[in-house]
């Protein structure tokens, strides 16, 4: 059996009761109602309750969120600030962030189904670590170029500013994480922004909004609607008053806010699925590399972009891994997101795990061997749970080879030389990110050129950090999150050329207006041009 289920009874969670709560639209610096007065229901995945309610937002709604950012950044409520205040405002939201890390890591739960020692120690801590990381961005924005005199007349010299009103929306996968890497360099530029979280986890989006307001963030620099994606996400796009679009997602939806943002050309900042390669060679340590799949492969149980997806391991050892990685993936203790001995929870939705289930029964009637999984567990009759599975004898073109499934499935193919690899890695439509392991350093220097990814991993997989650039390749978007280049994304470059001397009329206006400026004879140089004497 792939689960470690209890009882055959349906699992209790240990959470307690969930308190239902109604949440309202944050605008404006106000918490206020929709205009439609129609809420949404956020379930729980692991037993398909209610545990909270927001507003349905309409497009009023979102004119009113884009009016107040717009009103915000055109009076200079964010951008006016000096850097640091506006420093001090992002540091703040971090200490009150993590003052409530408990709290607000088991509403993550709740709406994800993650387990609880994922939101806390993991999502909710590296939140507070990137707002903390933007609060110290914040105070060097310039890029500290010289001031030179390119042209000899003129001092030059480039400033980095703000874009304007940034609208922003982000998957149901890292819901507050997410809206860290969006919020937080956003800010930092000096942006003003209206946050849509996804429909089916807005809860903890509206904690950290909470936090940013208690910390003194002035109204309607951060707006944050809840409501139905294809409306208000695509409106968003398209909206006159918008300068800049922002999105996590898949490959599908940023192609549809790339062609809404187009009618106003605004500024597109994607991130979308991916398809990671996970290279083994035989002179790896196969053990760190077992262990590195199943975590890398099953975190969230799955529903990552960045999730280890495609296990590719040499032939000399291939037998020899995927049984390794069998028993590996049969010990991932499947159920309770609160109980604290458990690796994987439910998937986000029943519409999620049927897709799921899709892709493997697909596989596995096209020949495809189930080495473990495949099925719905035993013992989780509710909720939406789905064992760690692990499938082999697939080919790399198949369509589980090929695309995104967001779930807990690992692939594994074999394969036998570097340039055979390195083209079956490198043949998806996706870019985001892949690992290598190997004792090789030349070969893992190689590798780090050759793959194809916004993120290449060396004996390792998943690992990042604040001061580090994240985004794809190909169809996995472009933009970074994280780092000082996230900071840029969210910048115009402007060049400024200050004129020196003064002068009403400038040696090359005569190109444009007047007569060339005649020619001064030729200062004497000798005794004989001086004199006239030959």
């Amino acid at each position: 059996m792939a689960v470690t289920a209890p009882t055959n009874a349906p699992a209790k969670s240990t959470a307690g009761a969930a308190k239902i709560e109604t949440r309202k639209l944050f605008i404006d610096g106000e918490w206020v109602d929709s205009s439609s007065g129609e809420m949404i229901d956020v379930l729980n995945p692991a037993n398909g309750e209610v545990v909270g309610r927001v507003q349905s937002a309409t497009r009023q709604d979102v004119d009113r969120a884009v009016d107040a950012a717009r009103r915000a950044f055109d009076e200079g409520k964010w951008s006016g600030l000096g850097y640091a205040d506006r420093a001090a405002i992002l540091w703040k939201a971090a200490d009150l962030l993590e003052q409530r890390t408990q709290e607000i890591a088991r509403v993550e739960s709740l709406q994800t189904g993650k387990p609880l020692k994922l939101s806390a120690d993991s999502d909710v801590w590296f939140t507070v670590d990137n707002l903390r990381y933007y609060a110290g961005a914040a105070r060097r924005i310039d890029e500290g170029k010289s001031a030179c005199e390119y042209t000899g007349p003129h001092t030059s010299f480039s400033r980095r500013e703000p874009i304007g009103v940034s609208g922003q929306i982000a998957p149901w996968n890292y819901p507050i994480m997410m809206m860290a890497w969006k919020v937080g360099p956003a800010l930092a530029a000096g942006n003003t922004i209206v946050f849509k979280p996804a429909t089916n986890t807005p809860l903890t989006a509206l904690d950290l909004a909470r936090c940013f307001q208690d910390a003194g963030l002035p109204a309607g620099v951060l707006n944050v609607i809840t409501g139905p994606g294809a409306e208000i996400g695509g409106y968003l796009a398209r909206h006159q008053g918008v300068d800049m679009i922002a999105l996590t997602g898949d490959v599908e939806t940023g192609k549809q806010i790339m062609q809404a943002a187009s009618g106003t050309l605004k500024r597109v900042h994607l991130e979308l699925g991916g398809k990671a390669p996970f290279i083994v060679f035989a002179d790896a340590n196969q053990e760190a590399a077992v262990q590195g799949a199943v975590v890398g492969g099953f975190v969230n149980t799955g529903q990552d972009c960045t999730a280890a997806t495609r296990i590719f391991v040499e032939k000399p050892i291939y037998d020899e891994f995927v049984n390794k990685l069998t028993r590996a993936a049969k010990k991932v203790r499947v159920g309770d997101p609160f109980d604290k001995s458990t690796d994987m929870g439910p998937l986000i939705s029943e519409t999620q795990r049927e897709r799921v289930e899709g892709f493997v029964e697909r596989a596995r009637q096209s020949g495809a061997r189930i080495r473990t999984g495949g099925r719905r567990p035993d013992g989780l009759d509710t909720g939406w749970y789905y064992e760690p599975t692990v499938i082999d004898g697939v080919e790399s073109e198949s369509e589980l080879g090929q695309k995104e499934v967001f779930g807990p499935v690992l692939t594994v193919l074999p394969f036998e030389g570097e340039d055979e690899v390195l083209e079956k890695a490198n043949s998806v439509p996706y870019g985001l990110a892949s690992s290598v392991w190997t004792s090789d350093v030349f070969r893992a220097m190689k590798f780090a050129k050759d793959l194809r990814f916004g993120c290449v991993w060396v004996n390792d997989h998943l690992p990042i950090a604040s001061e580090m650039p994240h985004g794809g390749y190909k169809q996995s978007g472009f933009g970074k999150d994280l780092s000082p280049y996230s900071i840029e994304d969210y910048t115009q470059l402007k060049h400024v050329a200050v004129e020196l001397g003064n002068e009403p009329v400038k040696a090359w206006h005569y190109t444009s207006y007047g007569d060339a400026p005649a020619e001064t004879p030729a200062e004497p140089t000798t005794d004989e041009e001086r004199t006239g004497k030959a």
